[in-house]
């Protein structure tokens, strides 16, 4: 395993763990992320503290949480990786999703890197 791979694993174990510290410990001060929901970029942060605040409130959203990484390709600056995506709702949401429903989904992460530092994450479902 390479060590951008190693980095994208331990991004992914901490989310699933909920854990924003470990999410945020191997990304650029001034890493950008961007959420994309069928085809149309529904939230972009920038830098790390923007992050951490999301992060921290998205947790919130929901009582368990799961991506599980289906495959992955990279290159010396890029990774995409696909993921299988299993969440259980905390709370009722404007759309009409309700608490305690599950969501199943496909999606794709793709990070960029800086030397060994994630510099820009976009989540695609």
């Amino acid at each position: 395993m390479t060590n951008k791979e190693q980095i994208i694993h331990n991004y992914i174990e901490a989310y699933n763990q909920f854990d924003i510290d470990k999410m945020i410990a191997d990304f650029d001060e001034s890493v950008v992320f961007e959420n994309i929901q069928n085809g149309e970029t529904n939230l972009t942060l920038n830098g790390i503290k923007e992050f951490a605040i999301q992060a921290e409130k998205a947790k919130e959203y929901f009582s368990e949480r799961k991506q599980t990484i289906t495959s992955l390709i990279q290159d010396e600056i890029t990774a995409i990786v696909d993921i299988d995506y299993h969440a259980v709702l905390a709370i009722d949401f404007p759309n009409g999703l309700k608490a305690g429903q599950e969501l199943n989904m496909k999606g794709r992460s793709v990070f960029q890197f800086s030397d060994d530092k994630i510099v820009k994450l976009t989540d695609m479902s």
